[in-house]
């Protein structure tokens, strides 16, 4: 079970780390009813529980999905989402068009990042390539705190930045805005900007765990692709897999409002 394999390579170092053992890779809450790739058998799947607020947002038309990843990424979630009346945003920095929409589903020349662009470089250009989360979400008119704004699903998929992209997330207080986080970790290596040793990045890693259950987010699935390679930190590990993707439900999250008319 993926999620087994996830706690398991995660556990190799701990011998390493003397008593912080901490317990952030097990499930924490159930989700009754999956919607996703493959009928949620694939990589990516969101919580259509009724204790959640997902569901009653599709039903309201009142739902809003951020897809974050490359040109390759999948995007069968989006498509089903998108058809069950979500407005739907992809970002892709190699598209060529910087803004294209397609029916209910909006794609964008754009990329999330953990910082924004130095301002005397983005100047020589139309468009930034890359932007920290929350510039995205006030450049789109789509992060109001008073009236609990943001988005039901943010699906990220962004090749070992993740996690200093999470680490943003955390520090600016972003996560208050987003429902559900799907979010594929890559593990055959410390990621981009993430320095130290094998124990010092783990400690890294479930530090950023730790604060999205800080933050009321909490396990409903962990998916692993049997096809990546089995590495773990630059070790070969049978019992392995380089990459997992988590999906996390905000517990907390009440979304009030309707999503914001205005379109990029």
């Amino acid at each position: 079970m993926p999620q087994l394999q996830l706690c398991t390579i995660l556990n190799i170092l701990h011998n390493k780390l003397h008593h912080w053992r901490p317990n952030y890779c097990k499930l924490r809450v159930p989700c009754a009813s999956l919607a996703g790739e493959e009928g949620a058998t694939g990589d990516w799947a969101a919580c259509l529980d009724p204790n959640y607020s997902l569901i009653h947002r599709i039903q309201s038309k009142h739902c809003r999905v951020y897809s974050f990843g490359l040109g390759v990424d999948n995007k069968s979630l989006e498509r089903l989402l998108s058809g069950s009346g979500c407005e739907v945003h992809c970002f892709d920095p190699s598209l060529k068009q910087p803004h294209l929409q397609k029916a209910n589903m909006w794609f964008h020349r754009l990329s999330v990042h953990w910082r924004d662009p130095n301002p005397a470089v983005a100047a020589k250009h139309q468009y930034a390539n890359t932007k920290k989360l929350a510039t995205i979400f006030n450049d789109f008119g789509h992060r109001d705190l008073i009236n609990s704004s943001g988005v039901d699903v943010l699906k990220v998929d962004m090749e070992s930045a993740e996690w200093k992209i999470l680490e943003n997330l955390v520090l600016e207080g972003v996560l208050d805005s987003v429902g559900q986080l799907l979010l594929e970790l890559h593990l055959h290596w410390a990621g981009f900007e993430v320095g130290g040793d094998d124990p010092s990045v783990v400690r890294y890693w479930f530090s950023l765990l730790k604060e999205l259950e800080r933050a009321n987010f909490y396990l409903f699935r962990i998916h692993s692709d049997p096809a990546k390679p089995r590495r773990f930190l630059h070790k070969n590990l049978l019992n392995a897999s380089s990459a997992y993707t988590l999906s996390y439900v905000n517990t907390q999250w009440r979304p009030s409002r309707t999503p914001d008319v205005r379109r990029k």
